[in-house]
């Protein structure tokens, strides 16, 4: 799979991620796609480098699947947690 292939599932993990994460993100729809697409490369990369399970080339893959979405989960928790919902505080 390809550069665009994973873009492509970035974005698709991204919106999943939001789905199971609901609620006001602190940078709306363009940071949370964003924050989708690099989950994606970042799950991708965790699961090869530091769970010795590489993540299959195919796009249709439930591994790779789970991994671009688990990447996504965690960066926008991070994300959350980091820059939280500026107008709560004021």
């Amino acid at each position: 799979m390809g550069i665009i292939g994973w873009i492509v599932l970035g974005l698709l993990a991204g919106a999943i991620a939001k789905v199971i994460l609901p609620g006001r993100d602190p940078g709306g729809v363009i940071v949370t796609t964003l924050i989708g697409i690099v989950g994606a490369f970042l799950g991708g990369w965790l699961s090869a480098k530091l769970l010795d399970k590489p993540v299959p080339h195919d796009f249709f893959d439930g591994k790779t699947w789970l991994a671009a979405i688990g990447g996504s989960l965690v960066l926008l928790i991070a994300y959350r947690l980091l820059f939280g919902d500026s107008r709560a505080r004021r």
